[in-house]
């Protein structure tokens, strides 16, 4: 099909239209206004249009459209009820400036959902606002840099991180204004308690941290981390990148952590392929409650000449944190990522527990199927010794420099030629401590035939010629980019704009 701006500036107007219903005069547009020459925009009839935007969603790999197993993303089934749910006029058809009475069941949701959150997290108040969660990060650092300077302890002026932290916990802090602190992991991939006790002392003011870790190992001596922190005065801050691990066993709360945030489009389902719409919502314990950014929901027992207009006895307003670090968000954050997460989180209850069970055991299955089929393939050594016995989490990772050696072909070939076999490639070169790393997520929602067929087509592709590879993938829209004159040679706009 030709492409749609082939199509611009074209003759004609591309559609018909009816005479109006009415003679009435139409207003004139002020001759300031009127354009000098016609919009250079596509001119196509409907049948083009639709048949465009058709063949662009071929185009796009999605979570609808095959297996996505990005390490660190979640990029797992949105269930389509939620969508519903969302859409309904009393939810959809309402605006955020509309006075409180109006909106009893919106805030009550929001209500709802904060506690929730606090409750699965083992927080005691929880604010909805960030929009993502790199967003959710830096208000939590924000949180906890006030809380100090409300105690008078300016000297608190570091941050500490494991070098295998996700890059956006250095950067939060640092946007924050705080020097960064980075502790190195141990053989093993976890973190090193003598490292963190040797440099935590009265100018540490956290240590951000998820477990389990990026490498999907669960930190068994975190209580010890958080007593060494705590000791020293600090703040314990949870990165829930990797909360669908622990949802319902056990929670950063009973882990000694003091501010969380929870990554609503990777735990609860709301999609966020292709960069968004994310919600990324904090939460904290009691001490650090004063600062969060506002409004937030709350309740109060509704009065005799209220209990008319009340949904279950109770009246819900806004309510303004009393040293609050101010909105990081317009309006109350992202209002349809938190329906649909609030009616994820209802429809599965306690089974919440169960998610975070399959979740656990998918990875692990095709972490071993993996490493079986290679080895068949004629690579072995794809963990560390003494890893084969190690149990992952939710995600696990794998280094490909025996492949590398063995074969000739690296991390990236391998994941583009995946992307030939109708797979989206696994996140590469992340964490940077693995050598040529691959790092996989299948998720909780994904059969055993299809974890089993990945892992078959892991192996065929270690099995192609090594300069067939290389040229990987061949079947996809868009060939292999070259990456480094791409990043010389930026390119940000369409030709047709310099028409």
């Amino acid at each position: 099909m030709s492409h749609l701006f082939g199509h611009n500036g074209a003759e004609g107007e591309g559609y018909s239209q009816p005479a109006p219903l009415t003679t009435a005069q139409t207003p004139s547009v002020p001759s300031a206004l009127v354009r000098a020459r016609p919009a250079r925009w596509p001119r196509l009839s409907e049948p083009e249009m639709v048949r465009h935007y058709t063949w662009l969603s071929k185009r796009n790999f999605g979570i609808d459209t095959g297996f996505y197993p990005l390490g660190s993303c979640t990029m797992k089934h949105n269930p389509r009820v939620n969508e519903v749910i969302a859409q309904l006029p009393g939810i959809a058809d309402i605006h955020p400036h509309q006075p409180e009475h109006q909106l009893q069941g919106w805030l009550s949701i929001y209500y709802e959902m904060q506690h929730m959150l606090a409750v699965v997290a083992g927080m005691d108040d929880v604010t909805l606002q960030p929009v993502a969660g790199a967003q959710g990060e830096f208000t939590a650092i924000r949180c906890i840099q006030e809380y100090f300077r409300l105690r008078g302890e300016d000297q608190r002026t570091k941050v500490i991180v494991p070098d295998s932290a996700h890059g956006t916990n250095p950067a939060s802090a640092a946007m924050a204004g705080f020097e960064i602190v980075e502790i190195p992991s141990l053989e093993d991939g976890r973190m090193d308690l003598e490292a963190l006790a040797a440099v935590a002392d009265e100018t540490t003011a956290a240590m951000m941290i998820t477990n389990p870790n990026t490498l999907g190992l669960f930190e068994a001596d975190i209580s010890e981390a958080s007593r060494i922190v705590h000791d020293a005065g600090g703040q314990m801050y949870y990165d829930g990148a990797n909360f669908n691990a622990i949802l319902g066993i056990t929670s950063p709360g009973l882990m000694g952590f003091d501010a969380v945030h929870f990554n609503l489009h990777k735990t609860f389902s709301q999609p966020h392929g292709g960069g968004g719409p994310g919600s990324g919502p904090i939460g904290v314990k009691s001490h650090l409650a004063p600062f969060l950014p506002g409004p937030v929901a709350a309740r109060d027992e509704a009065s005799p000449e209220d209990v008319h207009r009340s949904l279950d006895g109770h009246i819900y307003r806004w309510h303004e944190p009393e040293h609050s670090i101010g909105k990081v968000q317009q309006w109350h954050g992202n209002a349809g990522a938190v329906i649909r997460c609030w009616a994820y989180y209802r429809r599965y209850g306690s089974g919440l527990k169960q998610m975070s069970e399959h979740a656990v055991l998918n990875a692990n299955y095709l972490r071993h199927a993996i490493h079986r089929e290679a080895k068949a393939a004629g690579v072995d050594h794809l963990f560390e010794d003494g890893a084969e016995t190690e149990v992952a989490k939710h995600e696990f990772t794998l280094s490909m420099q025996p492949a590398k050696e063995a074969l000739g072909v690296s991390a990236m070939d391998v994941a583009k030629g995946l992307l030939d076999r109708g797979y989206m490639a696994p996140t590469v070169y992340f964490p940077l401590v693995v050598p040529e790393c691959m790092m996989i997520e299948p998720t909780e929602t994904e059969s055993k035939d299809t974890l089993d067929t990945f892992a078959e087509h892991f192996a065929q592709v270690l099995k192609t010629d090594p300069e067939t590879l290389h040229e990987a993938p061949i079947t996809t829209p868009v060939r292999r980019v070259d990456e480094v004159y791409a990043a010389r040679n930026l390119c940000l706009k369409h030709p047709f704009d310099e028409a």
